[in-house]
């Protein structure tokens, strides 16, 4: 997606990219070459690199449907762990746009162009971006979104996500402090999708439920008042 110069963390931040993306044959297939690649520039503790090993391990183990199926649970049933960032502060609202085309504008000013199916703010194409920056402007860079990175991580620890692990390497190589924050609870999918009630009556608006009276409203109209002589309004 992105072409530059390697920087010094750029092996890690692309490899806890590729381990965000959604696990299919080819990624799971190269699960020892992940974690080859973080192990090269050391940039995580010891402990955190014995989480992301254990969470390969687990993805590689695990039958191709049911990986993919978790991550899917993960990731695209409700806000609160959704990988697109802009979604966790502006939600559907008309704000995300402008913030969109403003992370796009940041994306040119370091003369790169995006090219990717998903959105300029789903976290391994931002992780991917960042390992185009020098270590420090990277972590400066990853460093604004520390608050929504830990709001996903509690999110994740709350559903007992291996993913959690990678959330919280992300945070730790961009030298934030790994930290849960409260949840404001969201609605079931269920809730959100449900279909309203097709003839359950709107009673505010002037129509009751079936069974129920219907009021009647009769209003004079301007053409009434204005009747023709020998005719009574």
């Amino acid at each position: 997606m992105f072409k530059k110069n390697p920087t010094s963390v750029r092996l890690t931040l692309r490899a806890l990219g590729y381990l965000l993306s959604y696990p299919d044959a080819q990624l799971r297939s190269v699960m020892p070459q992940l974690i080859d690649a973080l192990q090269v520039e050391q940039a995580l503790s010891t402990e955190r690199m014995a989480e992301l090993e254990a969470v390969c391990r687990h993805l590689a183990a695990l039958d191709p449907l049911e990986a993919e199926a978790r991550y899917v649970d993960n990731f695209d049933r409700g806000r609160q762990t959704s990988l697109h960032l802009f979604e966790h502060v502006h939600g559907d609202s008309r704000d995300r746009g402008p913030a969109l085309i403003d992370l796009m504008q940041t994306y040119e000013k370091a003369g790169l162009q995006f090219e990717a199916d998903e959105l300029p703010d789903h976290l391994p194409v931002v992780l991917e971006f960042a390992s185009t920056q020098p270590p420090e402007v990277a972590k400066e860079f990853l460093g604004e979104m520390a608050h929504i990175l830990n709001a996903l991580f509690s999110a994740l620890v709350a559903r007992n996500s291996p993913y959690a692990s990678v959330i919280a390497a992300v945070l730790e190589v961009s030298g934030q402090r790994v930290q849960s924050v409260a949840l404001t609870p969201e609605p079931e999918m269920d809730e959100v999708w449900a279909e309203p009630e097709a003839f359950g009556g709107c009673s505010t608006q002037g129509q009751s439920k079936p069974g129920q009276p219907q009021p009647m409203h009769f209003v004079r109209t301007p053409r009434a008042e204005r009747a023709p002589e020998g005719v009574s309004a």
